[in-house]
């Protein structure tokens, strides 16, 4: 049986629910001291005590070790993200089967991989990244167009993509519900929205989170990164509420060193090896059962 959240009502200093405003929500958990809530009106996790503006900036950029690894194609985490960038191609295909001449935009692109893997399908690709480094590889390393910066100032015209993509950002943005509305004028009538993001309702999240505060360690959340926790349910309210239709979703896995460590960071920590031991397997098994923490989900805009 999962702990009772504790009831809770937002302070002066806390955010309300993107999603539909209320200030009432359940503690969930405390992580690196930033509160992670879930409104008690919409169901929507996310955390109630964000870094301010500024905070956020700070985090994207190679000085605080954003990314850094994506900036040498030698890197294991480059291998790794060339994986995902094909997972991420296997889930666009399953919604547009034949891509070819498509106009993509992909906000957050980092250093280009998904984009250049997106190109090789025929793909016409675009990307906005805020780190100034990753963007400046991705023009490099790829001859991609990337706009270094917030998207609105990219100067892109209305109902001009064909698909849009946001994998792995959603859960990043101070305002994911604005941001989606925002992005809804720049897709042309029928275009597709897609988006990848860390499933809370995950058999392994929701298994895990019973221990979660009895060993202070529950690798789900990850404040100050991540702001929101999504399921199925929640990114396709606000999906809907900002005007798209959902096609469907699909669900997989995280990669399992991501939350699990790998040998040499077993060796510093017992628990989490021990924690890898019991959680790794249920991992593994929500993927098999369609329960994956890892949720993509595709919608139209009508």
């Amino acid at each position: 049986m999962e702990p009772e959240p504790i009831l809770t009502t937002a302070t002066s200093a806390d955010v309300a629910c993107n999603m539909c405003g209320f200030t009432t929500c359940e503690h969930l958990f405390t992580k690196k001291d930033f509160r992670l809530v879930r409104c008690t009106n919409c169901g929507l996790a996310y955390i109630a005590n964000p870094p301010d503006a500024e905070g956020i900036k700070a985090i994207y950029t190679a000085k605080s070790s954003y990314h850094d690894q994506l900036l040498d194609s030698g890197s294991d985490e480059y291998q790794r993200q060339r994986k995902t960038a094909h997972q991420h191609m296997q889930m666009l295909r399953h919604f547009r089967p034949d891509p070819s001449g498509l106009l993509l935009l992909d906000i957050g692109c980092s250093s280009g991989i998904f984009l250049g893997e997106a190109r090789s399908f025929g793909m016409v690709c675009m990307g906005a990244e805020l780190s100034p480094e990753t963007a400046a590889f991705a023009r490099k390393h790829f001859s991609l167009p990337v706009h270094q910066g917030d998207w609105r100032d990219a100067g892109f015209a209305d109902a001009s993509f064909d698909i849009i993509t946001l994998f792995d950002v959603i859960e990043h943005l101070p305002d994911p519900l604005g941001e989606l509305k925002a992005l809804h004028r720049l897709l042309k009538p029928g275009g597709l929205l897609l988006l990848s993001t860390p499933d809370i309702d995950g058999l392994f999240p929701r298994a895990s989170y019973p221990l979660a505060k009895k060993l202070d360690y529950w690798p789900h959340p990850e404040p100050p990164h991540h702001l929101f926790q999504f399921s199925q349910k929640t990114l396709a309210a606000m999906v809907e509420k900002a005007g798209f239709t959902v096609e469907g979703a699909r669900h997989t896995s995280i990669d399992l060193s991501y939350n699990f460590g790998t040998l040499d960071s077993w060796k510093q920590s017992p628990k989490m090896l021990a924690y890898a031991a019991l959680f790794a397997p249920v991992a593994v098994l929500g993927q098999a059962i369609g329960k994956g923490d890892w949720l993509y989900l595709g919608a139209t805009k009508p």
